[in-house]
Protein backbone atom coordinates (compact mmCIF):
# COMPACT_ATOMS: atom_id res chain seq x y z
CA UNK A 1 0.00 0.00 0.00
CA UNK A 2 1.15 3.42 -0.73
CA UNK A 3 1.88 6.46 1.53
CA UNK A 4 -0.91 8.30 -0.53
CA UNK A 5 -3.76 5.40 -0.44
CA UNK A 6 -2.92 4.93 2.75
CA UNK A 7 -3.47 8.83 3.97
CA UNK A 8 -6.88 8.69 2.07
CA UNK A 9 -8.03 5.49 4.12
CA UNK A 10 -6.96 7.51 6.99
CA UNK A 11 -9.32 10.52 6.07
CA UNK A 12 -12.09 7.69 5.85
CA UNK A 13 -11.75 6.84 9.39
CA UNK A 14 -14.27 8.33 12.07
CA UNK A 15 -12.26 10.42 14.57
CA UNK A 16 -11.90 7.99 17.43
CA UNK A 17 -10.40 5.30 14.96
CA UNK A 18 -7.59 8.20 14.10
CA UNK A 19 -7.44 9.05 17.49
CA UNK A 20 -6.48 5.04 18.30
CA UNK A 21 -4.13 5.10 15.17
CA UNK A 22 -1.84 8.03 16.08
CA UNK A 23 -1.32 6.12 19.95
CA UNK A 24 -0.55 3.06 17.65
CA UNK A 25 2.42 5.19 15.65
CA UNK A 26 3.36 6.97 18.59
CA UNK A 27 3.87 3.95 20.85
CA UNK A 28 5.52 2.46 17.52
CA UNK A 29 7.54 4.67 17.37
CA UNK A 30 8.67 5.07 21.37
CA UNK A 31 9.57 1.44 21.28
CA UNK A 32 12.06 2.30 18.50
CA UNK A 33 14.99 2.69 19.51
CA UNK A 34 16.69 5.78 17.41
CA UNK A 35 20.20 5.22 16.76
CA UNK A 36 22.70 8.13 18.65
CA UNK A 37 25.60 9.08 16.82
CA UNK A 38 28.53 7.70 18.64
CA UNK A 39 30.31 10.77 19.86
CA UNK A 40 32.83 9.15 22.18
CA UNK A 41 34.50 7.22 18.92
CA UNK A 42 34.24 10.22 16.70
CA UNK A 43 36.11 12.33 19.63
CA UNK A 44 38.98 9.25 20.16
CA UNK A 45 39.38 9.43 16.32
CA UNK A 46 39.85 13.49 16.05
CA UNK A 47 42.19 12.77 18.79
CA UNK A 48 44.41 10.46 16.86
CA UNK A 49 44.43 13.46 14.34
CA UNK A 50 45.92 15.93 16.31
CA UNK A 51 48.19 13.48 17.70
CA UNK A 52 52.08 13.98 17.19
CA UNK A 53 55.17 12.19 18.11
CA UNK A 54 56.21 15.50 19.31
CA UNK A 55 56.01 16.61 22.93
CA UNK A 56 53.50 19.38 23.81
CA UNK A 57 55.18 23.13 23.80
CA UNK A 58 56.20 24.62 26.65
CA UNK A 59 54.25 28.24 28.22
CA UNK A 60 57.70 30.04 26.68
CA UNK A 61 57.03 28.61 23.06
CA UNK A 62 53.41 29.44 23.28
CA UNK A 63 54.17 32.84 24.34
CA UNK A 64 57.06 32.91 20.94
CA UNK A 65 54.82 31.44 18.81
CA UNK A 66 52.37 33.95 19.92
CA UNK A 67 54.30 37.15 19.74
CA UNK A 68 55.42 35.71 16.18
CA UNK A 69 51.66 35.23 14.72
CA UNK A 70 51.37 38.99 15.97
CA UNK A 71 54.07 40.17 14.48
CA UNK A 72 52.60 38.67 10.85
CA UNK A 73 49.39 39.79 11.43
CA UNK A 74 49.31 43.36 12.81
CA UNK A 75 52.80 44.41 11.67
CA UNK A 76 53.20 43.50 8.21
Amino acid sequence: MLLQELKAQIFQLPPSDRLALISAIVESLQETTIAQPDRSGAIQRMRGLLKTDKPAPTDAEVAVMLEERRVEKYLQ
